[in-house]
C-alpha cells in the first residue's frame, strides 16, 4: 500500500492542479476525491478557522458546502453529493490559491502533532456521530456573532484532519473545541433570549 500524501502536500498538489481564471466547486471535489470527506471539509473549514480576514463572498461559498457535507457524513455517505447548481458555482483561482498559501504553514505544524491513533473513532458509526457534531458546528457558523466562523470552523478542521490522518485524538479535540462554542451559544440564548447575541458580541469585544 503506497503512502498517503501529507496534508500540506495534498493542498500543494491541489494548488498546482488549478487552471483558468475561475475554478468550479465540482472541479475541486474531483481533485480531492482521493481523500473523501476529510479533504473537502478541511479545504472549506480551514480558511475560516485561520486568524485571517475571509472576504464575504468566499465566506458564504465555503459555509454552504460545510452544511451539506457534514449532513451527508451523518447519514454515512462515502461519496460527496452536491446540487448541480452548487457544483457549477465558481471561485476566482487567485482567491483559492491565496487561501491554500495561508493554510500551508498551519498544516505543516499540524503534521508534526498528528499521527495514526485511535483510528476507530474516524470510521463507521463514530464517524457518523462526529459528523452530527460537525453539522451543529456548521450551523453555528451561520450565527452573526464575532468568532462564530473561527471557533466552530477550527473544530471542523481538526476533525477533518483526524479523518485524513486516522488520528482519533485530533477528532476528539476538534469536537471538544467546536461543541464548547456551540454549547456556550445555546446556553446564552436559553438564559438571555435574543439579547444573548449582543451580550456575546460585547463580551468578545472586551477581550479583543
Amino acid at each position: 500500500m503506497s503512502e498517503i500524501r501529507s496534508l500540506s502536500q495534498l493542498m500543494t498538489d491541489l494548488k498546482h492542479s488549478l487552471s483558468g481564471d475561475d475554478v468550479r466547486l465540482g472541479t475541486l471535489l474531483e481533485q480531492l476525491h482521493e481523500r473523501g470527506f476529510g479533504a473537502v471539509l478541511l479545504l472549506f473549514a480551514a480558511p475560516m478557522a485561520l486568524p485571517i480576514p475571509v472576504p464575504p463572498g468566499i465566506n458564504i461559498a465555503l459555509a454552504t458546502p460545510l452544511l451539506l457535507l457534514t449532513a451527508q457524513q451523518v447519514i454515512g455517505r462515502h461519496t460527496i453529493w452536491l446540487p448541480e447548481k452548487l457544483r457549477q458555482s465558481a471561485l476566482p483561482r487567485t482567491k483559492i490559491e491565496g487561501l491554500i498559501d495561508a493554510m500551508l504553514p498551519w498544516l505543516k505544524r499540524l503534521e508534526l502533532l498528528t499521527k495514526p491513533r485511535m483510528g476507530w473513532i474516524t470510521q463507521n458509526g463514530p464517524s457518523c456521530f462526529f459528523g452530527f457534531l460537525g453539522l451543529l458546528m456548521a450551523l453555528a457558523v451561520c450565527v452573526p456573532v464575532p468568532l462564530t466562523n473561527t471557533v466552530p470552523s477550527l473544530g471542523i478542521a481538526l476533525m477533518a484532519v483526524g479523518t485524513l490522518m486516522r488520528d482519533g485524538l485530533a477528532t476528539l479535540v476538534g469536537a471538544i473545541i467546536g461543541m464548547a462554542w456551540v454549547t456556550m451559544l445555546v446556553g446564552a440564548v436559553i438564559i438571555f433570549g435574543p439579547e444573548a447575541f449582543d451580550i456575546v458580541k460585547e463580551t468578545i469585544k472586551s477581550f479583543l
